[in-house]
């Protein structure tokens, strides 16, 4: 799959295309279903499918520190969008000036003179250019005036909510990962790098690699999880052929040792070596239980020696 960091990469002689446009954070099942349908209607037409989206966050340009908690990386995404079959993925930057694109600017500019979209497939909520004015209806108008097939697709839903971002946002933020994973079609996970944090892990007889993750990464709520670690490399790609690790996770401040800053602690199942500098990707299975403050540090080892065995249950 090619990735292009905005239209100038696109290359010369580019012909047709399949093209579908949005922020995708998460890329869950709604989203997956939209690129299901470009991906139809490409294969129909002998097209590639080009998935389009911005970075950063269109929230944080037009309204600056408003930016949601972020499901996935730039190259996560990208990785998603691969698996789902998609053979392009344009990476837009989104900048003030870009915003103020009216919808035919957009449309005109970024889809028919850049990308030559044969068809263009949305959700049926999507909105372009300045202000959010345009919309699908808008685009079909478009579409028929510069020659492409605009198409909505119907947001997928279940028990009358509509599966979106906003929604798994608000699964991860309560730290109900079960929900979360249901919407996105795979456990929610966090990337980042591994630093030296306390070092008190160890001490306990439970070494953990701590995880920093980017800034606006969506951590869960505090607490304890079930969950697995993946190897990823310089670039965010996950490791081809390398098995993801049974973990027992730790989100907080550690209150039994009066810690003022979360972090995200993975205790690596049946792992011996130093994991310091690698790059990690932790996947969030489910919730065990409350972050709590112990009385002393030999209940604080016991209850992390019965989350290990949880873990193991729960994970097979």
């Amino acid at each position: 799959m090619q990735r292009w960091r905005g239209l100038e990469e696109i290359p010369a002689g580019w012909g047709r295309c399949v093209a579908t446009i949005g922020v995708f954070d998460g890329l869950h099942r709604g989203h997956q279903q939209i690129i299901a349908r470009a991906r139809q209607l490409a294969q129909e037409r002998s097209l590639p499918t080009v998935l389009v989206t911005f970075t950063p966050h269109p929230s944080e340009v037009v309204r600056p520190g408003s930016h949601p908690p972020q499901l996935t990386t730039n190259t996560r995404k990208a990785e998603l969008a691969a698996e789902s079959g998609v053979d392009v993925v344009v990476f837009l930057p989104f900048t003030l000036e870009f915003s103020k694109l009216t919808p035919e600017e957009f449309i005109h500019e970024a889809v028919v003179a850049e990308l030559h979209a044969d068809a263009v497939v949305v959700g049926e909520n999507f909105r372009f250019g300045h202000k959010a004015a345009g919309d699908v209806a808008m685009l079909a108008d478009l579409g028929r005036r510069w020659g492409f097939q605009a198409e909505g697709v119907t947001l997928l839903a279940e028990a009358g909510r509509p599966i979106s971002s906003t929604y798994i946002r608000s699964c991860v933020e309560a730290g109900d990962l079960g929900a979360a994973a249901h919407a996105l079609g795979r456990p929610h996970r966090l990337d980042g790098v591994v630093v030296r944090g306390d070092q008190r892990g160890r001490g306990l007889g439970f070494p953990t690699a701590n995880v920093r993750t980017a800034s606006f990464a969506a951590v869960p709520a505090d607490g304890i999880y079930a969950g697995r670690v993946v190897q990823i490399d310089e670039w965010g790609n996950t490791r081809a052929g390398m098995p993801a690790l049974p973990a027992a996770i730790s989100v907080g401040s550690n209150p039994t040792f009066e810690g003022r800053h979360r972090s995200v602690e993975a205790f690596v199942l049946d792992f011996e070596g130093d994991l310091y500098g690698q790059n990690l990707g932790v996947e969030f299975v489910r919730r065990l239980r409350g972050m709590i403050k112990f009385d002393s540090v030999q209940d604080l080892v016991a209850q992390m020696a019965e989350d290990v065995v949880q873990t193991r249950q729960l994970l097979g």
